[in-house]
């Protein structure tokens, strides 16, 4: 064995007898010394075998997790087809073709695509392998049907969008305004408001109305929009491009 040469059963035993001594004692460096002097190699050497030996290394093959039986480009339009049978034949039940299924069709009849028959070759394609890598690739069946996350959009700029809203007041006494219709019955309070989207600023207005009037709402919307007495207070102007109630 060359003076360079350290064996992991060497190490192994280094490190054994490190472990029996507390991180700063005077003793640690002493054996360092001394290995590092048995083994014709530096101190700082000897600590950066110590630090590789014995770390996790990746077990499996370099190419795992990449087909080896045909071009990913090409098994992925195969499991594109095969994830779309599924999605096609699927009922309520959640019941659809098996992959077996998909499969035989693809290599039986083929399917026919925008850009032509697409026809697999016979005994190419295994279930296991298939299945595995719809579920890899996130082209299996539960994950196809599962609902997109929800994503909130916000506008970018103040006064683009604003979030117009009717709803009933929870404020329970008000004095009766002269214009109510006995005949028509009691009218509903209601809380009128606006709010810019991206700034949160808001406008509100109550209004004594028969249900949700469009008289009321385009007098709430005008005043919204029109400049307002106080100054400190700057909502005013027409929102662009859109209001969504």
């Amino acid at each position: 064995m060359s003076r360079h040469t350290i064996s992991a059963e060497a190490l192994t035993d280094l490190r054994r007898r490190l472990g029996t001594l507390p991180p700063r004692s005077p003793e640690r460096r002493r054996i360092i010394q001394a290995a590092a002097a048995l083994y014709g190699v530096s101190e700082p050497t000897l600590y950066r075998r110590l630090r590789q030996h014995g770390q996790p290394h990746a077990v499996g093959r370099s190419d795992r997790g990449v087909p080896r039986v045909l071009p990913t480009s090409a098994l992925e339009r195969y499991l594109e087809l095969i994830a779309a049978v599924k999605l096609r034949t699927s009922n309520r039940q959640g019941r659809h073709v098996s992959t077996p299924e998909a499969i035989r069709l693809l290599e039986d009849y083929g399917l026919e695509t925008p850009e032509g028959l697409v026809q697999a070759p016979k005994g190419l394609l295994k279930t296991s392998t298939v299945n595995a890598y719809l579920k890899q690739w996130g082209l299996d069946w539960r994950t196809l049907r599962r609902e997109p996350p929800a994503v909130r959009l916000q506008a970018q700029h103040s006064n683009e969008l604003w979030q117009f809203d009717i709803s009933p007041s929870d404020l329970k006494q008000l004095k009766a305004p002269a214009w109510i219709d006995a005949s028509r019955g009691q009218p509903t309070l209601m809380l009128y408001s606006v709010v810019d989207d991206r700034s949160g600023v808001a406008y509100q207005e109550y209004h004594c109305t028969y249900g949700e009037a469009m008289e009321a709402a385009l007098q709430f919307l005008f005043n919204a929009m029109a400049p307002k007495a106080d100054e400190r207070f700057p909502f005013g102007g027409s929102p662009s491009p859109s209001l969504s109630g």
